[in-house]
């Protein structure tokens, strides 16, 4: 009888754990900025941007079903949040940039958006997950972008060094 008890009460015990695990809920944070080089990573010269429009979107691997969007706005840092229930270790989890109220700049990377992972089954601990900045380019890179580039070594400087 003892032993009976001591299964049911385990039983339910993992069964309360997997129902508080799925319904657990994940902040996802992440950055937009703009980029007057136009490298597409983060310099000196970058500046974050303020009211720019970020997707989560969660789909499901073998069909592509949506199941999951939310959309959010940067605060004035250029930085989002966005709270997600539940685990989708089973689906592709991306945060995408949707739109930059810069006038001058608003060109969109070529590929801007960040993959998530919004599960406990992958060694990250706690709940907080941090996504890859987003960026815009200006139209026109702006022209301290090549001392800048220089002196972190992407272009040779007059000497070739």
């Amino acid at each position: 009888m003892a032993k009976a008890v001591a299964v049911v009460s385990a039983l339910c015990f993992l069964a309360l754990a997997s129902l508080a695990h799925a319904q657990e809920a994940f902040t996802v944070k992440g950055r937009v900025y703009c980029d007057p080089c136009r490298v597409e990573f983060q310099t000196s010269l970058s500046k974050s941007i303020e009211g720019a429009e970020v997707e989560l979107q969660c789909r499901v691997r073998e069909n592509g079903t949506v199941t999951v969007s939310q959309k959010a706005t940067t605060d004035a840092n250029g930085n989002y949040e966005l709270t997600v229930q539940g685990d989708h270790e089973e689906e592709i989890c991306d945060v995408a940039s949707v739109s930059s109220p810069s006038q001058e700049c608003n060109v969109p990377f070529g590929e801007n958006k960040a993959r998530i992972l919004l599960t406990q089954n992958n060694g990250v601990q706690g709940t907080d997950r941090f996504a890859n900045p987003l960026g815009y380019k200006t139209t026109e890179a702006n022209p301290d972008c090549k001392a800048i580039l220089q002196e972190m070594g992407y272009i040779p400087d007059e000497n070739g060094l």
